[in-house]
């Protein structure tokens, strides 16, 4: 296809013959060239914002992808989308909004593509939601697509110590026990973010921008980068270029995403201590193409690969870090060596996974990335578990948790909202050897399935982390540490056995065996369940969290709003 044959692109219906001069007289209104108008046009979608250090660099950086769409004859148009930054938005009623801001992403990203046809997507993205919307835009609307991480943040430095936001967020916990003054939780606070970017351990953002290039959707190492650093302008570019090589080539999204693709993701999550929320964000992207991928099954990827990149909040390092010694790419030819990987499918160069890892010389440097013949434990460093108390599953991160200390018995010490727990928690009003548990958290029951790292920062700080557990139908922040059990479905509004649970309640979880179990019998919880009073009412009775709390499936299949590329009856770039 030449750059000006529009005969089979969306662009065809605003730009092409006598009837589009009106919306052709738009395009002159912005200065465009006749040639720049029968170019291919590629959406340019970013999250910039001045929300938080995670977004401030990718208007920055969408200049540098648009030379790339430019260089290789095709015609960027920018467009920004929102985001709901965690870090700013935890530990009060902002986080609700944070799990709905990932649909609304990939709602307006596919109907600003939509509305204005364009033929291909560049996404950038920075912070924890908004990468796996960016992603779930592009499979959504197939279209030929490059993701774009903005890069992680600068690790800080205190007393010859790497400190990032978690360490922040302990230190609240430290602050309340007594342990440290506010002079120092103030030093601290002042150092832990010294730079454009998103989080810099292991959390959610990065988990999912090493998603990104295991997936296929995003330029091998091209996540690696910190923000601030000028190399990952030439990263960007290439992605511009990428993406019309794609178009050339007629590569859509689904042709990348695939049951293959989406396992290797799940093996990178899971030799690198991934977030618990990767467990939620891939089945979401296997929705959009139609693909039967649950939680259930991502967690049994997890269960068979190895643990050996050692990075924060389990370990001692941070992206920056990952990127010196190789990066995904190194991490990949690793899970390779054990068989771990499927070589063949296609990413976003055109080419195969396994074609680009033979390009990668370097080899895993035994520090921050272990060889895989000798991982830091044989099992990923995230778990899926089942049982009474989780029919439907549910998730722990167990990297960086001694193998001895994976199970958990004791009673259980109910809260119905994580504001009750968070003051219990700062009041010390619980005992080692209890289970905490906080429901009404799930995507429908929250609104919005908040994560509970200010609880378990808390516990975390307070020098309580391994001698309680937690568990939850919300969600946890990448950055949490601990035995901290998510995604726990069904969820208590739904009726979960999650609502009909007691103070006092023995709970047992074992990690090991993948099992979460109440110490009840199947006619108690069925006796319980008969004189539930129903969900609890929240405060939200109108606007996009009532939406979303309508709309919104289980945790189990990904927390989606609509049903998925399995009921669509066209695609878009066919139209």
């Amino acid at each position: 296809m030449s750059a000006s044959d529009k005969s089979h692109l969306p662009s065809r219906h605003v730009s092409v013959g006598p009837s589009r001069a009106p919306h052709r007289s738009y395009y002159y209104a912005m200065g465009m060239t006749d040639d720049e108008i029968k170019q291919p046009f590629v959406g340019v979608a970013t999250c910039w914002n001045e929300a938080a250090p995670c977004n401030i660099s990718l208007n920055r950086q969408a200049q540098a992808v648009k030379l790339g769409v430019k260089s290789a004859q095709g015609t960027p148009r920018e467009f920004t989308t929102i985001t709901v930054t965690d870090g700013i938005a935890m530990g009060h009623e902002g986080m609700r909004s944070s799990l709905v801001s990932r649909e609304a992403i990939a709602d307006t990203v596919e109907l600003t593509v939509r509305g204005h046809c364009y033929d291909a997507l560049v996404g950038l993205a920075g912070c924890d939601k908004s990468l796996p919307g960016m992603m779930m835009a592009m499979v959504r609307l197939n279209v030929p697509s490059v993701f774009v991480y903005g890069g992680s943040i600068l690790p800080g430095r205190l007393n010859g110590r790497d400190v990032t936001v978690q360490d922040v967020f302990e230190a609240v916990g430290q602050h309340q026990a007594g342990a440290i003054s506010d002079e120092a939780l103030e030093v601290i606070e002042r150092v832990a973010c010294p730079s454009a970017g998103a989080c810099g351990g292991q959390f959610t953002a990065n988990t999912m921008a090493c998603v990104s290039e295991a997936i296929g959707l995003a330029l091998p190492n091209s996540s690696g980068a910190p923000a601030p650093y000028e190399s990952r302008d030439r990263f960007c570019e290439a992605s511009g270029s990428a993406v019309m090589n794609l178009i050339e080539r007629n590569i859509r999204a689904r042709d990348v995403v695939t049951r293959q693709s989406l396992e290797n993701a799940a093996r990178v999550v899971a030799c690198t201590g991934g977030s618990t929320n990767a467990g939620l964000h891939l089945p979401a992207i296997a929705h959009e193409a139609g693909i039967d991928f649950d939680l259930m099954d991502v967690c049994e990827i997890f269960r068979d690969t190895p643990y050996f990149v050692d990075l924060k909040p389990g370990g001692r390092f941070v992206a920056k870090d990952l990127y010196e010694v190789g990066g995904v790419p190194v991490v990949m030819k690793e899970l390779r060596k054990a068989r771990l990987l499927h070589e063949d499918c296609v990413v976003a160069t055109g080419r195969t996974m396994g074609e680009e890892l033979d390009l990668i010389d370097r080899e895993a440097d035994g520090r921050v990335i272990h060889p895989v013949s000798a991982p830091l434990s044989e099992t990923g460093g995230v778990v899926g578990l089942r049982g009474n108390l989780a029919p439907d599953g549910a998730i722990v991160k167990v990297a960086g948790i001694a193998e001895d200390q994976i199970r958990f018995e004791g009673p259980a010490r109910v809260f119905e909202c994580e504001e009750d727990a968070f003051e219990a928690v700062k009041a010390r009003e619980y005992k080692e050897g209890e289970v905490i548990v906080i429901r009404n958290e799930g995507p429908a029951g929250g609104p919005g399935m908040r994560e509970m790292l200010s609880t378990t920062a808390a516990i975390s700080g307070q020098g309580m982390g391994k001698k309680v557990a937690l568990i939850t139908d919300g969600r946890f922040s990448g950055a949490t540490r601990g035995f901290c059990v998510g995604h726990i479905g069904p969820e208590a509004a739904h009726g979960g056995p999650i609502a009909l649970l007691r103070d006092g309640d023995t709970i047992k979880i074992d990690a090991s065996k993948g099992t979460i179990e109440v110490v009840l019998t199947e006619d108690e919880l069925k006796s319980r369940k008969s004189e539930w009073a129903g969900p609890r009412e929240t405060i939200y009775a109108s606007g996009s969290l009532w939406k979303y709390a309508r709309l919104v499936g289980s945790s189990r299949n990904g927390a989606v709003t609509h049903p998925g590329a399995e009921a669509e009856k066209h695609v878009y770039m066919d139209i």
